[in-house]
């Protein structure tokens, strides 16, 4: 059964609002805790920050494998709009500020654990109810939604401030900025979770959905991924991390600089989706040579980093790494949504775990690298890539099995 169009759109927009509520209130948490708790030093408020972003990883982390098998059992609808209204219910209980600090971590990681019944089981229902010549498009469409989520995030507290402006001045505008932030992302997702209700039937049909090698990847291909998923992500977490410290480091570079950077990161991303989306490469390239490519750009773009004089050749280096890694990760994706149909909410619960897995230990080793290492920890971030690249020299089979599975389904 093919997807309608409309169901195709709340999946999508599922994806972007979380996506975008997440990117609108990661800016705000600095001046809402600091209003939370008195007395605090900035840099125990800066701390609390990133303890706050690793609870909500953590979440997604633990979450995700766990509601992918639930949702192979129970039925993927359902639980997407399970994990929908725990999303927008732990949003909600942000506002009364009952609880103090504790509950705030209790409810970001919250936030994060049903966010991860989102993620998987969206990728694993486009999957299940996609004929094979529209897979790799809509795959690159689900991507785009999530990418501009996050580009579009900064707009939502854009309207926010607007309309905090309107009832507050002062030192009292950054909570109720923040509360208005909770509110329309709540609002969002729970117009997505009453839209995928009455859009999408809550059981699905029983298939008897069999195929060749892509249909039923073996344990160790779904590892390989798995794997892979957790370099790259390793690799862009501990870019993006290093953006803002070169950031912080040099006076020269501003805070709008750096959000320059940041959106054309983003832009950069999005027209890679873009390019898969509409010439149709995933369907047309063998996998493992999209993947090396990926790679070697983004190698490319972090070397610039790396050894670069001049604010200029920052650009080109993040433009290069950006394009890198986004043209990796829907590949990734892609790959994963061969498994047979029963077991795509696990598989595709496992790749957001392992994308989990990566930011976390990304954003770990970027500080350390960062902090010690400046600059050059641009360098060491392309080990992980340079590994990539070396297994797929090692293991020049990997991937074709897919490209002759999709040329067996086109013939």
């Amino acid at each position: 059964m093919d997807l309608r169009p409309l169901q195709l759109f709340f999946l999508a927009a599922a994806v972007f609002v979380v996506s975008a509520g997440y990117g609108a209130l990661l800016p705000l948490l600095p001046a809402w805790l600091a209003q939370q708790m008195p007395g605090a030093s900035p840099a125990q408020v800066s701390r609390h920050v990133g303890y706050l972003s690793a609870a909500y990883t953590a979440g997604v982390l633990v979450g995700a494998p766990i509601w992918g098998v639930i949702a192979d059992r129970a039925g993927r609808p359902r639980i997407l709009v399970i994990g929908l209204i725990g999303y927008v219910a732990s949003l909600l209980l942000l506002l009364p500020s009952v609880g103090g600090l504790w509950a705030i971590y209790a409810l970001r990681t919250a936030a994060g654990g049903f966010v991860a019944a989102v993620m998987p089981v969206v990728p694993a229902l486009v999957a299940a109810h996609t004929p094979k010549a529209l897979r790799a498009r809509r795959f690159a469409w689900l991507g785009a939604a999530s990418l501009l989520g996050f580009l579009l995030g900064p707009g939502l507290n854009a309207a926010a401030d607007g309309l905090a402006g309107l009832v507050s001045s002062g030192a009292a505008l950054a909570p109720v900025s923040t509360r208005i932030v909770i509110i329309l992302s709540a609002v969002l997702g729970a117009s997505m979770m009453l839209g995928l209700r009455m859009a999408l039937p809550m059981q699905e049909p029983q298939t008897g959905h069999t195929g060749g090698a892509l249909d039923a990847p073996d344990r160790v291909g779904i590892m390989a991924l798995w794997l892979l998923s957790v370099a790259v992500m390793f690799v862009l977490s501990g870019f993006e991390l290093g953006i803002v410290l070169q950031g912080s480091q040099h006076d020269e570079v501003t805070i709008r600089e750096v959000a320059m950077m940041f959106a054309g990161c983003s832009l950069v991303m999005l027209a890679v989706n873009a390019l898969l989306f509409f010439t149709s490469l995933l369907d047309r390239v063998p996998p493992r040579q999209l993947i090396a490519v990926g790679s070697l750009v983004a190698v490319v773009g972090l070397l610039l980093l790396t050894l670069h004089r001049s604010i200029g050749w920052v650009y080109v280096g993040i433009s290069l790494t950006s394009a890198g890694t986004g043209l990796v990760i829907p590949v990734i994706a892609f790959l994963a949504a061969g498994a047979t149909s029963g077991k795509l909410g696990a598989t595709m619960g496992g790749l957001a775990a392992a994308a989990g897995l990566g930011q976390t230990l990304g954003a770990l080793a970027g500080g350390w690298l960062f902090g010690a290492l400046a600059q050059r920890g641009f360098g060491w971030l392309t080990v992980p890539l340079l590994a990539t690249l070396a297994w797929l020299m090692v293991r020049p089979s990997w991937g074709a099995a897919a490209s002759a599975a999709r040329v067996s389904d086109r013939a």
